[in-house]
């Protein structure tokens, strides 16, 4: 499916998006940009961007544990590249970076990304370009049905 016609129940809420579907459910902030690897990202002062993992993300990675990131303030950082990792009681995963730029920081008042995904859950900063590829929440709509219909074959 597409963004032009999403599988799930979406309801335009003004500033954001709610989209549920089979079991899943989120509102998504329609300033922010999202990923195909189910980053999102938003710009928090001019060229300065903001990254996290998008509710989807952190459901499949399960309760938070730690994360770490290998990169430090003022490093160089390309879109793609791994930075560090992010481990849930379900599932670890490296993190990438989501933004061509300097590196930033980490979040330093990170406890429990699933509290508020979309706010406080954020993971770090890059000042620089966003992936090209990101898309707006419609977009990542589309991202999130192709995503659920593939895990729905697998079952």
């Amino acid at each position: 499916m597409d963004a032009e016609n999403p599988q799930g129940l979406v309801t335009d809420l003004g500033d954001s998006i709610s989209y549920r579907r089979c079991k899943f459910s989120t509102t998504l902030p329609k300033a922010y940009r999202y990923t195909a690897g189910h980053y999102w990202l938003t710009e928090s002062a001019p060229g300065l961007w903001r990254v996290g993992l998008t509710r989807f993300a952190l459901r499949m990675l399960g309760d938070f544990v730690e994360m770490q990131l290998d990169v430090k303030h003022g490093e160089p950082v390309h879109v793609g590249d791994e930075i560090g990792w992010y481990e849930g009681l379900k599932a670890r995963s490296d993190l990438f970076s989501v933004v061509a730029g300097m590196f930033e920081r980490a979040n330093p008042d990170l406890s429990d990304p699933r509290d508020d995904p979309y706010g406080a859950g954020w993971l770090y900063e890059v000042r620089g370009t966003p992936d090209p590829q990101s898309v707006d929440a419609l977009g990542y709509i589309a991202v999130l049905d192709a995503t659920i219909d593939k895990l729905q074959a697998e079952d």
